[in-house]
């Protein structure tokens, strides 16, 4: 009896093993698909404050002198302008890497009358990165028709897909020019999303029926290419006016 309680109690501490270092095996497993899930959603920085590294004139070698780092934002300097290049067209990129679908997140601020956009997907050629790049737009809601006296379309205000489609008035959160802003697009296949201080502001299929319907209707009729890329580089515009950026970041999706 005693020798057979002996076997019983040996067979019961091999399957307790096995069964331990089975439970150890699958946690391994996890904890590498975790480690690289982490790896895969890791924030890659544009700008983090330090260096302009990775960034240069749209269809140039350098970062155009306007734009410069002070007190960790970069910053388009328009007390550096010459008589030539006054009228802005200072476009810049991000040419380290090439980007498809991402979700993309930065700090900006404006002046009164300030004027600028985020473009994606950009791949440089004969033509203005608006005519082929989505973009995020970024302006003075506030007090860009009053200084300019002009009347702006919502197509045209702050986070909107730039004559494509409008934002969603009752979550958008305008702050006054000279305050930061936080915004941020995911961009996939099948959803693109717009979001300022902390509000989704609109989404949309790209390359849908609806979408392509826009661009043969709307201020792009005339941009065969609009749209056309579906992978390139990060850019800001130079609309003739200063801007402030900080934490410029993105993550592969």
């Amino acid at each position: 009896m005693k020798k057979l309680a002996l076997i019983l109690s040996i067979s019961v501490a091999l399957i307790s093993c096995k069964n331990e270092t089975k439970q150890k095996e699958i946690a391994k497993v996890n904890a590498e698909a975790t480690s690289n899930d982490e790896a895969n959603e890791e924030w890659i920085y544009l700008f983090d404050g330090t260096t302009t590294e990775g960034w240069r004139a749209y269809n140039g070698d350098d970062l155009p002198p306007q734009w410069v780092i002070e007190d960790g934002v970069l910053t388009f300097d328009t007390e550096k302008r010459t008589e030539e290049n006054r009228k802005g067209g200072k476009d810049i990129i991000y040419a380290a890497q090439e980007f498809d679908n991402f979700e993309l997140a930065w700090e900006w601020k404006i002046p009164e009358g300030g004027n600028s956009g985020l473009l994606y997907h950009i791949q440089e050629g004969d033509w203005g990165i608006p005519e082929i790049s989505p973009e995020y737009q970024m302006l003075d809601d506030l007090k860009w028709e009053e200084i300019n006296n002009a009347k702006l379309k919502e197509w045209q205000k702050t986070g909107a897909d730039y004559a494509m489609h409008l934002p969603d008035i009752s979550q958008k959160i305008v702050k006054p020019a000279g305050e930061w802003n936080t915004s941020r697009i995911i961009f996939t296949p099948e959803n693109v999303e717009h979001w300022l201080n902390g509000k989704k502001l609109l989404s949309f299929v790209p390359w849908s029926e609806d979408w392509e319907e826009r661009k043969s209707k709307g201020k792009w009729k005339d941009s065969p290419k609009y749209g056309f890329f579906k992978k390139g580089y990060i850019g800001f515009q130079d609309h003739d006016s200063p801007i402030w950026l900080k934490n410029v970041k993105i993550k592969q999706l």
